[in-house]
């Protein structure tokens, strides 16, 4: 078992002395591990216990994003700007609306 790393991690691992186990994944596997590890770190953001952890975390969810989206063929600013239009289409989330089902 694994899980997608940031890549100087296995750098920082051998600078501890210790010998990583690492593979390339294909574009495939990459994506789907991509989303698990947006999950991953959404996870991580919900539970986070401070300010500054909560932008830790924000910061992780933001990288794997902007890999996400690279996948796909976006730029960060590609997102950036859809969530624009769909801001001033739909709205944000500025308003706390909570719809009661």
């Amino acid at each position: 078992m694994g899980k997608l790393v940031r890549d100087r991690i296995p750098e920082i691992i051998r600078a501890s002395g210790r010998t990583p186990t690492t593979r390339t994944l294909d574009e495939s596997a990459y994506q789907e591990a991509l989303h698990a590890k947006l999950l991953e770190e959404a996870g991580e953001l919900r539970e986070a216990d401070s300010n500054e952890h909560v932008l830790e975390e924000a910061a992780d969810v933001f990288e794997v994003l902007a890999a996400l989206a690279a996948c796909y063929g976006y730029t960060i600013g590609d997102v950036q700007q859809k969530s624009e239009d769909k801001r001033r289409e739909r709205g944000g989330f500025s308003q706390r609306i909570w719809l009661a089902q």
